[in-house]
């Protein structure tokens, strides 16, 4: 038997501009909506994202967020 879909946990989220739209065009492209898509994204994180790239992009992001804050 499936497993039934919940969503169990709500949170408000900050995201940028763009991390939205992406979300907004992951989602469409999946037909999810937005709430549907991160809860696919992160029960099946390991295997959509390339670890080696995940740690160089979030080192960027990382160097780069203070300034973006301004």
């Amino acid at each position: 038997m499936p497993k039934r879909f919940r969503l169990t946990r709500r949170f408000n989220l900050g995201m940028t501009e763009d991390g939205y739209r992406r979300l907004k065009r992951f989602a469409a492209e999946a037909g999810l909506d937005e709430g549907e898509a991160l809860s696919f994204l992160f029960e099946n994180f390991d295997s959509v994202t390339n670890h080696e790239n995940l740690v160089a992009r979030l080192r960027l992001f990382n160097s780069e967020l203070e300034a973006r804050k301004k």
